[in-house]
């Protein structure tokens, strides 16, 4: 019973997070829908998140447990590094922390989608894209724990009053960038990601490969040459063209063996419109 409450006590923070994020973002759809996506449809992806969460609850839980024994401490811990700034520390926290995630995360998703494809590729299979249906293949928490956690936690950390705040804004982001609704950030999308942005990224034309990558703001893109503004009312079709979204749980765990290690095509050169967000 003790282990069983020691489990419980581990998830549970986590599971409100999701549970509040995804309720909140999928209102949002249901009010503001961009794509008729039946709540049917959501349900297999919620079992995916299900087991998701669980495996990634545990390989953070042992990262940090392991990174704590090794006795390695981060070289800067927020907010105290930036204690100059004062009751702006709350603003400029989760700004960093996010800044610094998202450069890890843009190579890390660069890497999955030039050697690990085929694991990734669950990711990208989604036809009906939102908050819900954004689900990851079992496998990526290994992955972004070695990729992203581990470096991350290796430069900087949160202190305790603010590391909830950042895991909140992370998901929300998140669950944001894939959702359906009618809701984007216009010229902000300059400074960061939205779900049109993030569209292109899941499109199933081939123009579109290989590009928008980051998932905070868009500047590691501009900088690495990936990034491709949509146009005005740009909306494209999402998914892998002869490959389903997993409908059921074996479909969910053995799509990376069924579909094999088959890399994009190399990205078309971008119009020159698409250059500068609309």
């Amino acid at each position: 019973m003790e282990s069983l409450a020691s489990i419980v006590a581990l998830l549970w923070p986590g599971a409100q997070v999701a549970v509040f994020v995804l309720a909140l973002v999928t209102a949002i759809e249901l009010l503001l829908p961009r794509d008729k996506h039946s709540l049917a449809s959501r349900i297999p992806a919620l079992i995916f998140w299900t087991i998701w969460s669980l495996i990634a609850t545990l390989i953070y839980a042992a990262l940090s447990a392991f990174r704590a024994r090794l006795g390695i401490a981060p070289l800067i811990v927020l907010p105290s590094a930036i204690s100059w700034t004062g009751a702006l520390a709350l603003v400029a926290t989760p700004l960093i922390a996010a800044l610094v995630s998202d450069f890890f995360f843009y190579w890390c998703h660069r890497a999955q989608h030039r050697w690990l494809w085929r694991y990734h590729a669950v990711h990208h299979s989604i036809r009906e894209l939102n908050s819900a249906n954004s689900f990851h293949h079992f496998t990526e928490p290994m992955i972004q724990s070695l990729l992203i956690a581990l470096p991350v936690s290796l430069i900087l950390s949160e202190s305790a009053a603010t590391a909830p705040l950042v895991v909140l804004l992370l998901h929300l982001q998140s669950a944001y960038i894939h959702s359906s609704a009618r809701l984007h950030l216009g010229p902000l999308r300059r400074l960061l990601v939205d779900n049109r942005f993030h569209r292109i990224h899941h499109s199933l034309e081939p123009r579109h490969f290989d590009r928008n990558f980051g998932a905070i703001t868009p500047l590691w893109d501009r900088l690495f040459g990936t990034a491709c503004f949509p146009a005005r009312g740009e909306w494209p079709a999402t998914g892998i063209a002869g490959i389903d979204q997993p409908r059921t749980l074996r479909e969910w765990i053995d799509l990376p063996w069924r579909y094999g290690h088959a890399p994009l095509p190399e990205p078309a050169p971008l119009a020159e419109g698409s250059r500068s967000p609309a």
